[in-house]
């Protein structure tokens, strides 16, 4: 076997995808490596590795709780959530989540999304330039789509959003702080359920909590796994893609000269643009589960990770460029199989509005400052900019 390599490799850059990943996918598509924490395991970099592993049931994620497996976050994983369940316990929390992201309810959503970043662009074009991104637009636009599904105060948007960069950290801040953040975190979402077991609304959590199969934990944790996930993400990748159309004239100049490649572009920057600074969650394989030329033994851990995945030339052309026009695009920006993220069609619906408005209204819009000048996020597990101040 070859020796476990530590990984991350090196630290990640801005939006740089580590080069040792092109230099070992051909080879190992499946390789050895030593995590930060929890020893050694499997890192999938290859895209029919990470399909694999991603949809095949014998890799458990429940068997991470509680366990000390490798991982690249301080914290032992111990909260049974949507993210931590096979099935069948995962396919009836799934079953009943998805009665919130239907696709016709998602589009019947798309209005509002449109219209809550109307809003915010014409604060920003009232003020005039300069203008900063981050804070006007890339994290109100999910944080008050997922306040208004939820059911959670926007006024409560900066307690939440404190909580939520620590729950997300890896180095930026100590284990206790994760560990107080996620509890911070529950005993919120706790409060605002049981204000729905005593008034109810028909907002998501007031939704759910009317059903009977559904735990208060698991209401709790599924709350706390939407609230993180549904703003996280989403606002630091509506900054990221900015940022990489800016940087790109070529690209923006073809998006502006046919805004109806807007979707396909959106499904291009996901592919291209990583989100992970690290790998995805470990999952821990029930049996002996063959992936290619390696056999992973029962209990020894695998991780994915998606953004190289991405960027495999067996599966992409020419997968280094960004190619806004690019056809057929296989990627797995929003994982594969049962875990398949629940809400990337709501994800899809404000990216598009965001960067698509952002382009149309302010077709001019530039960076405010040097490239170089940009503060980027650091000890996280997500990509993003601290800011994003841009002039037109």
């Amino acid at each position: 076997m070859t020796p476990a390599r530590p990984f991350p490799f090196r630290t990640a850059h801005q939006l740089d995808l580590d080069p040792e990943f092109r230099q070992l996918r051909p080879a190992e598509p499946l390789l050895r490596v030593e995590l930060p924490y929890g020893g050694e395991g499997w890192l999938a970099i290859g895209h029919a590795a990470v399909k694999a592993i991603l949809g095949d049931s014998r890799f458990s994620r429940a068997a991470v709780l509680g366990a000390d497996v490798p991982r690249p976050q301080p914290v032992i994983a111990r909260a049974k959530t949507i993210l931590t369940m096979d099935p069948p316990e995962h396919s009836r929390l799934r079953r009943l989540a998805a009665r919130a992201f239907t696709s016709r309810r998602m589009d019947d959503f798309r209005p509002r999304v449109q219209a809550i970043v109307d809003d915010l662009l014409d604060g920003l074009i009232t003020a005039g330039p300069p203008a900063e991104l981050i804070e006007g637009l890339a994290l109100p636009l999910p944080i008050t789509v997922i306040c208004e599904l939820l059911g959670v105060p926007f006024d409560d948007r900066d307690r939440f959003r404190a909580w939520s960069e620590r729950f997300v950290s890896i180095t930026a801040y100590s284990a206790a702080e994760i560990e107080a953040a996620g509890a911070a975190l529950k005993g919120y979402l706790a409060e605002l359920v049981e204000r729905r077991r005593v008034e109810p609304t028909d907002d998501l959590l007031g939704v759910l909590a009317e059903v009977d199969e559904l735990g208060p934990d698991e209401l709790v944790n599924f709350g706390v796994t939407l609230l993180v996930a549904g703003h996280e993400s989403t606002a630091n990748q509506i900054g990221n893609f900015t940022y990489t159309l800016l940087t790109r004239p070529d690209q923006r100049e073809l998006l502006l000269a046919d805004p109806d490649l807007l979707p396909s572009a959106i499904e291009e920057l996901l592919r291209y643009v990583p989100i992970q600074t690290s790998a995805g969650g470990p999952r821990v394989a029930l049996e002996d589960v063959q992936i290619g030329d390696v056999l992973v033994r029962a209990g020894e851990t695998v991780l994915p990770q998606l953004a190289s995945a991405n960027r495999d030339d067996l599966v992409f052309d020419d997968p280094e460029r960004l190619d806004l026009t690019r056809g057929r695009n296989p990627h797995l920006a929003f994982g594969h199989g049962i875990h398949f993220c629940i809400a990337a069609q709501l994800a899809r619906i404000e990216l598009q509005a965001a960067i698509g408005t952002l382009l149309r209204r302010l077709p001019t819009v530039r960076l405010a400052v040097p490239e170089e000048e940009l503060v980027w996020k650091t000890g996280m597990l997500v990509r993003g900019l601290r800011a994003l101040p841009v002039t037109w």
